[in-house]
């Protein structure tokens, strides 16, 4: 069986920040492939979502989707196309002026958000209406946009979120 993890950066990251590296220590020690896309190239959204769904994706069965920030943005415009069993968004890019998505059908329910009281780039009200109009779990913390400083509580929901599609 093959299982497959595929982080999405924010805007102004990299594709092995420090959420990918500590989130595909989580995947691997789970069992799971771990791909980081590098979108460095183009900060239209879109377009991201465009090279996502372009990508060569090895056969598996089953399909995580990560993403921070912008990245959580092409994972769930892509999610549409490419069903994954669970969605995993860290301080969604929802709902900003400048993305031509403001509606969204996930392809999948499991779908687990973290988000900062504290976010300047990205206010909390958005990543709570997403979770609402999609019944998703959400995870608010005392911690800006990065949410770095969480960083070990989020590898740990991030443990259980994959060890709960395992027994799927």
């Amino acid at each position: 069986m093959k299982h497959l993890v595929i982080y999405n950066h924010g805007m102004d990251s990299i594709p092995w920040g420090e959420k990918a590296l500590a989130l595909a220590d989580v995947a691997e020690r789970r069992g799971f492939h771990f791909k980081s896309i590098d979108y460095r190239p183009n900060n239209d959204p879109d377009w991201r979502v465009s090279r996502l769904l372009a990508e060569n994706l090895p056969t598996y069965d089953k399909l995580v989707l990560v993403g921070s920030s912008m990245g959580a943005y092409v994972a769930t415009v892509a999610a549409e196309t490419l069903n994954p069993h669970g969605l995993f968004l860290i301080a969604p890019a929802f709902y900003l002026p400048g993305y031509a998505r403001d509606r969204f059908a996930p392809g999948t329910t499991n779908i687990e958000v973290f988000h900062g009281w504290r976010d300047d780039v990205v206010p909390p009200e958005h990543a709570w209406r997403f979770c609402r109009e999609h019944g998703a779990r959400l995870h608010l913390y005392d911690a800006d946009h990065r949410l770095l400083s969480i960083l070990p509580a989020m590898g740990l929901a991030f443990d259980r979120f994959l060890a709960a599609l395992s027994v799927d």
